[in-house]
């Protein structure tokens, strides 16, 4: 599984229309970041810090098909970019992200 974290408002606006094409900075970016479970914490501490009410969305990489590529990122690790849409169907789960004592907790994986 890869994840993509998401803020209340972006989730409910993806909820509402049943797909999209990420946060602001995934637009700027021309592809939707993901994580995956080793890199989710670090990305959630680097640019979620802080930050409570979030969700993870965990989708199937193999599922994403030919739109999924692994590029280069932090430190030259390999991160998955989603150069297309994300819809409900492409979701396996959402789940809260809690925040406790400044860090995130991520949900236990299935």
């Amino acid at each position: 599984m890869i994840y993509k974290i998401l803020r209340a408002p972006e989730l409910a606006a993806f909820v509402a229309a049943g797909e999209t094409s990420g946060a602001p900075v995934d637009r700027s970016d021309g592809f939707i970041h993901f994580s995956t479970p080793e890199q989710a914490p670090e990305t959630a501490a680097r640019h979620f810090a802080g930050e409570d009410g979030l969700w993870l969305a965990a989708c199937d990489p193999g599922a994403l098909g030919d739109a999924l590529r692994w590029e280069p990122s932090r430190g030259g690790a390999l991160f998955p970019h989603l150069y297309g849409r994300l819809t409900r169907a492409d979701v396996a789960w959402i789940r809260p992200l809690p925040l406790e004592a400044g860090r995130h907790v991520f949900p236990i994986l299935p």
